[in-house]
């Protein structure tokens, strides 16, 4: 099975998307100056190019890319050659309309942007499949070509006619039987109950509330479904080319894929990142896409898509003040990555992203933006070699799930102030700051490698995950879990006492009588701290270890916090440095120390194999005590004992 490290060979991949079709071809070759003059050594082309490459249908236009191609490759750049499918082109949809995808109101989502297909289509994944092996037929064997490129950020739902017979299909593979379906549904709630498989729809629009596990389920099938177009497409470049990795870009901690079996379908797990400049916790969003990736990768991960300045999509689309990029940039590599790219190569000067960014933006050569690519690319040179391919694990786990994810974010839920994305970006953020470091963990996955497991929100649990949970503690490992956790079982079915009766036994929780949750805004009293967002009405059972109660109001002295043994459940959110004190006293119990002790706010400690990234997210220089002497590699200087970092500064220390 190809690897990262078969693109990498020992160097970090630095470049991003190159559109030359947008251009004249004679910048081709200015082009190609201005990469080796920034070190970049990786394009990613044809990302949007079909109508370029399949100009009516039948038509192949490959001069174009055959003088790109050979251009890169007497330059010394590798190319990542994308399957140009996530953007067909208009005839596609004017002569088979079927298609387009339809919305939940059933209208139609038509050319003239980007992912307008329906996963379901036959005649899409006709003609995608017709032009992928195209590609791979000519392509496969180009000294360029370092890594296969899958469409581009699979996100697209549908809910029309051809996706509804999919739909169908597929519920008929989970469950067999309509009986099945109706029990795994709950049709007898108003009276749903379904007499043919005819009658099944997707998720479409309803005069109250949908269903939730149908809902559920139709997520689940729209995953699925992206990732058969995926599979189908991958596999026809690999039959051409075992030899080279295949990826494709996952979009930020994205609902809308499981990215858990998504990843293991990939050669080279990669992700797209676009934190706000202008957010306070824009570096800790950072670091828990990037945490996330890299444990889906299980090793070295590919950063396919960053800003080199402002995006477009946002109210206000601000700018990256000087450094921001090159630090961000760092703190993904001192997280796993082994390739850091851009969208895109060159700023557009038209269609709708012109005011997105591009390495070289609309002041060309000469503006800030490129003259700090440069920096970078000199100094991702610099380390690659003591980089590249370094892989460490972390002794704690934080789980997530994307089917717990999906069922928690259903309509008529005690309360859509809870959102399970943030509450899970609360919980890292409190290890993040203590400079804790984590791997992410799918519930179900072997856990005896770690010291802490970390559960901030899963609302949903299959019963092998809750045995997986009971087995790791019976082990001696140390598990904290948030509220709302094992409330439901895989058909979104709430468990007999409102949490799994196994989990209730594990935390010394004898009755859990209500939720309590919060408004917005809203706070509670507990012993020591503040909880917000939500609360609920315990009840201990008599053998619990430890409790922190709440104090005042209608749960006075019941437990907002509880240990048994080694299983502490914590019933609301507490502010950010409360959690982070109650995570990190608990991770010392458990023998987790911090990257660094003793740290100035905003410094960032990461380990990747042997070198120790330090990192400073604020905007006036710090020093602190580094123990021992190193050698910083981005400066090829020593350091013994104390360091001093500027504005948005970096160092990569090697003993």
């Amino acid at each position: 099975m190809p690897r990262l490290d078969d693109a990498t060979r020992g160097r970090i991949l630095f470049g991003g998307d190159y559109n030359p079709e947008q251009w004249p071809e004679e910048t081709w070759p200015q082009d190609v100056r201005l990469m080796k003059d920034a070190g970049v050594n990786s394009v990613t082309l044809g990302v949007f190019s079909w109508a370029k490459l399949e100009p009516e249908p039948g038509a192949r236009e490959f001069g174009w890319l055959d003088r790109l191609m050979d251009l890169m490759h007497e330059a010394g750049i590798g190319v990542v050659l994308a399957t140009p499918t996530s953007s067909p082109p208009p005839w596609l949809g004017r002569l088979y309309p079927q298609t387009l995808p339809r919305d939940a109101d059933g209208h139609v989502e038509r050319w003239g942007g980007r992912q307008h297909f329906s996963h379901s289509s036959a005649t899409y994944r006709h003609y995608a499949a017709a032009i992928t092996e195209a590609l791979a037929a000519r392509y496969a064997g180009h000294p360029a070509l370092t890594m296969w490129h899958i469409n581009n950020e699979y996100c697209t739902v549908d809910h029309g006619d051809e996706a509804a017979a999919a739909f169908r299909r597929w519920l008929r593979t989970r469950y067999g039987t309509l009986d099945a379906l109706n029990t795994a549904w709950g049709t007898a709630f108003w009276g749903q109950a379904y007499d043919s498989w005819d009658g099944v729809l997707p998720a479409r629009r309803t005069h109250y509330l949908k269903n939730p596990a149908q809902v559920l389920d139709f997520r689940r099938f729209t995953s699925d479904m992206l990732l058969e177009c995926y599979a189908a497409e991958r596999d026809i470049v690999a039959r051409h080319s075992p030899h080279i990795p295949v990826t494709t870009n996952f979009m930020p901690l994205w609902i809308g894929q499981d990215a858990w079996r998504w990843a293991e379908e990939e050669d080279v797990v990669s992700v797209d990142l676009y934190p706000d400049p202008r957010d306070p916790l824009g570096a800790q969003h950072g670091a828990l896409v990037q945490d996330l990736t890299r444990s889906q990768a299980r090793g070295p991960w590919m950063l396919m898509e960053q800003a080199a300045g402002p995006v477009n999509w946002r109210g206000v689309n601000h700018p990256k003040p000087r450094g921001l990029n090159r630090l961000w940039s760092l703190q993904a590599v001192a997280r796993g990555a082994d390739a850091v790219c851009y969208f895109q190569w060159r700023q557009s000067r038209q269609g709708a992203e012109k005011f997105h960014s591009g390495m070289v933006g609309h002041a060309g050569e000469q503006g800030r933006t490129y003259q700090e690519i440069k920096r970078l690319g000199a100094e991702l040179a610099r380390i690659g070699d003591a980089v590249a391919g370094r892989h460490r694990t972390s002794d704690v786990a934080v789980l997530h799930d994307w089917h717990a994810w999906w069922a928690g974010v259903q309509e008529g839920r005690p309360s859509t102030e809870v959102d399970p994305a943030a509450v899970l970006g609360a919980w890292h953020r409190a290890l993040w700051e203590a400079n804790v470091t984590t791997d992410f963990a799918h519930p179900e996955r072997d856990l005896t490698g770690f010291r802490l497991v970390v559960v901030p929100q899963l609302y949903l649990l299959t019963d092998a995950a809750i045995e997986n949970l009971l087995g790791y503690v019976r082990g001696g490992g140390t598990l904290v879990s948030g509220f709302l956790t094992g409330v439901a079982d895989e058909d979104d079915r709430v468990r007999p006492g409102g949490m799994d009766a196994r989990l209730r036994e594990l935390f010394g929780i004898r009755t859990l009588h209500e939720w309590w949750p919060l408004d917005a805004g809203e706070s509670v009293e507990c012993d020591g701290f503040r909880g917000t967002l939500w609360s609920e009405e315990i009840e201990a059972a008599d053998d619990v270890t430890e409790t922190v109660p709440y104090k005042g109001g209608e749960l006075d002295g019941l437990p907002a916090v509880l240990r048994r043994g080694r299983a502490w459940y914590v019933s609301t959110l507490p502010e950010p440095a409360a959690l982070r004190a109650l995570l990190t006293g608990i991770a010392a119990d458990a023998g987790v120390r911090p990257v660094l002790d003793a740290l100035p706010a905003g410094v960032e400690a990461v380990r990747r194999g042997e070198l120790l990234f330090l990192l400073n997210h604020g905007r006036e220089p710090v020093a602190f005590a580094v123990p021992g002497t190193h050698e910083d590699l981005l400066t090829r200087t020593s350091v013994t004992d104390r360091i001093t970092l500027g504005r948005y500064g970096v160092a990569v220390l090697r003993p």
